[in-house]
């Protein structure tokens, strides 16, 4: 080989060195983002799904996942572990985990609120046929309340309370998240089970749209002032109204909570202000795959809907779209 060909070819090899190097640091440098969802069959997953998606497509370096989990408290506690950045969560199960109560008296988490999302609505499901018409008469009945990861579970005792009935004395419980629930209504292995979640959520939507089935939803909405009473000012009277699933013509009344996005006390002020303004700024994208984002708005940031406080970076996006709390 020519002494010109030699140094030619080591001066490639450098270069191609070089190369490797830099794509090494620009890979180190690339920041993963774990976000906290629920079960397949409900509404977190699929948004939780969109918002990684809107994340790793619109920040610099940043590759999101959306994981599989029990619901609210799982994503709590897998914050409050360091295992997940972001959580979507109800209101009522942060601020239990913030204070270190009920579910969480293993000690408390940390958490600042990045976005309010969307009301979460409490349905009380039967079908025709289970005898069951009001909340009294779940007594003597098979009931789901929910994952035990979930905070379903959470409201479906406190809605339960309120209503008179204890838990475990007047009901066969079982703890089904909400696409399991579905299949035991199916298979007449439950009379009614508890989930709450956005609408449509698809699992109630296939019970809906089985044939030969007519699904009924329980009123419940007068639990809330007692709710209220005992837990803080957390709940709200809603409504899930006709048309949302297949077959159903009426109205009913509900108990309904915030859904936020949280996370712990380690991300920085630039990084919560780029992932909300991502969020809100990119909302057509989510409500392409689910339309209880059309809720990811600034209309909605208020700590009034939140009892955990926002994170500076957040604030700091809020405040430039004259949004104050």
């Amino acid at each position: 080989m020519s002494n010109r060909v030699f140094r030619t070819a080591a001066a490639l090899t450098v270069v191609a060195a070089a190369g490797l190097a830099c794509a090494g640091i620009v890979h180190a440098q690339q920041k993963t983002i774990a976000i906290g969802t629920g079960g397949t069959g409900g509404v977190y997953y699929p948004l939780g799904g969109a918002v990684a998606n809107v994340l790793s497509k619109n920040l610099p370096n940043v590759q999101a996942t959306a994981e599989v989990t029990g619901g609210s408290v799982d994503n709590l506690k897998l914050i409050g572990a360091g295992r997940s950045e972001l959580g979507f969560t109800m209101a009522d199960a942060a601020l239990d985990a913030l204070k270190g109560e009920d579910k969480f008296k293993g000690g408390k988490v940390p958490l600042q609120t990045l976005l309010v999302v969307y009301p979460n609505r409490m349905h009380v499901v039967t079908v025709e046929g289970s005898g069951i018409e009001k909340m009294s008469d779940l007594k003597g009945k098979r009931v789901s309340t929910g994952s035990p990861g979930s905070a379903t579970e959470v409201m479906a005792f406190r809605v339960i309370e309120a209503a008179g009935l204890d838990k475990d004395k007047d009901m066969k419980r079982e703890r089904l998240g909400v696409a399991e629930s579905v299949n035991a209504v199916k298979d007449k292995k439950i009379d009614a089970f508890f989930w709450v979640g956005g609408i449509p959520t698809a699992a109630v939507t296939d019970l809906a749209a089985t044939p030969g089935v007519k699904i009924k939803m329980i009123d419940h909405a007068d639990a809330v002032a007692k709710m209220n009473a005992k837990y803080g000012d957390l709940y709200a009277m809603g409504t899930i109204p006709k048309g949302s699933y297949p077959g159903y013509d009426k109205d009913n009344a509900i108990a309904e909570v915030w859904n936020i996005i949280v996370t712990g006390d380690k991300m920085s002020n630039d990084e919560a202000y780029n992932i909300v303004k991502t969020l809100v700024e990119k909302k057509a994208d989510l409500v392409a795959v689910h339309k209880e984002a059309e809720s990811f708005s600034l209309d909605n940031q208020k700590q009034s809907k939140s009892p955990i406080p926002f994170h500076p970076g957040a604030l700091k996006y809020f405040k430039e779209k004259g949004i104050t709390n």
